[in-house]
């Protein structure tokens, strides 16, 4: 049969004639009505000012695309479809080996997609905000040098958030002041990826500065990308934060992968609530050099995915420790994520259960699933403990980890270094740079904690969140805690421990759900195997309705 379609497929590409697909010119159009059905949303995050960009236009986003994707056609993408749509890579790569497909047709398949639904009113998602003008020809080159093959990253389309550093295109961390800050260099996981053959797809729109601007504002929203929306029910649900355009575009299936950032929430909170996979490791697994930070006492990069094998082989493509990040010194190398998945298994797992969780029918429908899987549930009441100054930790490092980005990486452009700088020239057109204010900016400002005390702040913090999940571990000898999507995202990132979101359920209204399993350091693992297990067996998620 496959050497059926094989042929089939051989001959519908050489025997058409050659069709020039042409780009449609993006017109921004009166969204005056959307936002006043929106002004009455239950959720305050949900009453949008805006939604389309008033600095980004997309015709600019699709002149990266027109040349790559003008010998493909709608006819193309159709006959490819079955061949990419929510498959793994392991499948996608044994595509291209049996010749049903090459790196250049899967590259320009996904670039057709997100020129399909971004450049229709109806149906965008506003989850990219840059395309990679040489894609395809990375592509090529991958498709004549098939033998220098060494891991399944290889010619696979990747999304990156975009406060991430790539050479060539902007890193806005979505704020208009970096709007063209154009870095020289990678950051050091696009070039772990690159030198596997991984290719950059596009940048992904994000809750601007990483969600450490405004207070109470919507997730998903940029100056520069405008308000990302959920692809389960647009100007519905939440997209979660601050990864927003990278959980929104890889449930819409825009790439292979994508790769989030978090510092409390920010991949755990928009995987969950976008139905995919999230893992976020542990802080000093993976390398944090050339990305826009937030605090570096916790900030990580992480897989976001559509199931878990692909989050194993992105997370081994990232790794590797870097001496420009000396939280990756001593961190573990060489591990094959991907390699012992299938021998994991929930039989004998205990997970340890939190009562106060058990009210969520979803979550406690789950419970049960796992118990019939053969795990092991144990229920405890979780501690409640003084987490009293983590807003403070968060303003104290961003007021240097931020300066310091900007010195090192930033484009000769960006001529402001200080956050009080910054402050001020937000404060200029203001309806355009933030039109949900800088609440959390001016924090940072009025912050005066001394250096001694910030360092007895972060002690204390790590303490708690360690105490928080130790205590039942210990207690009752438990594997791993579950938690609800990015309910415990603050606990985890204090303690420094990795948690992956996989979905497990959608309530009535549609809206995604994750089981968020957390672990200790460096057991990310244990993490995947047992994430693999239960999505084998359950195999949740569903492709969001209008994105088919």
């Amino acid at each position: 049969m496959k050497k059926l379609i094989l042929v089939f497929l051989v001959l519908v590409f050489a025997c058409k004639p050659e069709q020039k697909t042409v780009i449609t010119p993006w017109t921004p159009y009166d969204e005056s009505e959307e936002l006043a059905e929106n002004a009455s949303h239950e959720s305050q995050k949900m009453q949008f000012k805006l939604i389309q960009s008033k600095i980004l236009d997309k015709n600019d986003i699709w002149k990266n695309v027109a040349d790559q994707i003008s010998n493909f056609s709608e006819e193309d993408y159709q006959n490819l479809k079955p061949f990419i749509l929510e498959q793994n890579i392991p499948t996608i790569q044994s595509h291209i080996q049996s010749d049903v497909l090459s790196y250049e047709k899967l590259t320009q398949w996904y670039l057709y997609r997100i020129v399909k639904y971004e450049n229709d009113k109806d149906n965008m998602l506003n989850a990219i905000i840059a395309i990679n003008p040489e894609a395809v020809n990375e592509a090529r080159k991958r498709d004549k040098n098939k033998s220098a093959q060494n891991h399944p990253i290889f010619g696979m389309p990747i999304i990156i958030k975009d406060n991430i550093n790539m050479a060539g295109l902007p890193t806005t961390a979505g704020t208009h002041l970096l709007r063209n800050n154009k870095t020289t260099s990678n950051a050091f996981i696009v070039d772990r990826i690159k030198e596997k053959g991984g290719i950059i797809l596009a940048k992904a729109n994000l809750s601007e500065w990483a969600n450490f601007l405004c207070s109470g504002c919507p997730n998903g929203y940029s100056a520069v990308g405008g308000q990302t929306l959920n692809p389960y029910g647009r100007k519905q649900f939440d997209t979660g934060g601050s990864s927003s355009g990278s959980g929104s575009s890889m449930a819409a299936n825009y790439a292979v992968a994508a790769i989030g950032t978090e510092t409390s929430g920010s991949i755990l909170s928009p995987s969950s609530a976008n139905s995919i996979v999230g893992l976020k490791p542990t802080t000093g697994l993976l390398s944090r050099s050339g990305i826009v930070p937030l605090s570096s006492t916790l900030d990580t990069p992480g897989p976001m995915t559509r199931n878990v094998t692909d989050a194993a082989i992105l997370l081994s493509a990232m790794s590797g420790e870097d001496s420009e990040d000396t939280a990756t010194k001593n961190n573990p190398k060489g591990k094959n994520y991907m390699e012992d998945l299938k021998n994991g298994s929930l039989e004998g797992v205990r997970f340890g259960v939190n009562k106060s969780l058990l009210k969520d029918s979803i979550y406690k429908l789950t419970i049960e699933k796992i118990v019939l899987l053969g795990g092991i549930a144990v229920e405890f009441e979780p501690e409640n403990l003084n987490f009293d100054g983590f807003g403070t930790l968060l303003s104290a490092d961003m007021k240097v980890d931020l300066p310091n980005y900007l010195n090192k990486y930033a484009s000769n452009e960006v001529t402001l270094r200080s956050v009080s700088e910054i402050v001020d020239y937000n404060t200029n057109d203001s309806l355009v740079k933030i039109p949900y204010g800088q609440v959390r900016f001016e924090g940072i400002l009025s912050d005066t904690i001394s250096e001694e005390n910030l360092i007895q702040l972060k002690i204390r913090l790590h303490n708690e969140g360690v105490s928080f999940f130790e205590k039942p571990m210990i207690q009752y000898q438990l594997d791993v805690i579950l938690s609800i999507n990015n309910q415990n995202a603050g606990h985890a990132a204090a303690a420094n421990y990795p948690c992956l979101t996989i979905p497990m359920g959608y309530k009535k209204t549609g809206q995604p759900m994750g089981i968020t399993l957390i672990a200790r350091p460096f057991e990310e693992d244990k993490l995947l195997k047992i994430g693999y297990a239960f999505e084998q067996a359950t195999k949740i998620r569903e492709l969001p309705e209008d994105y088919k």
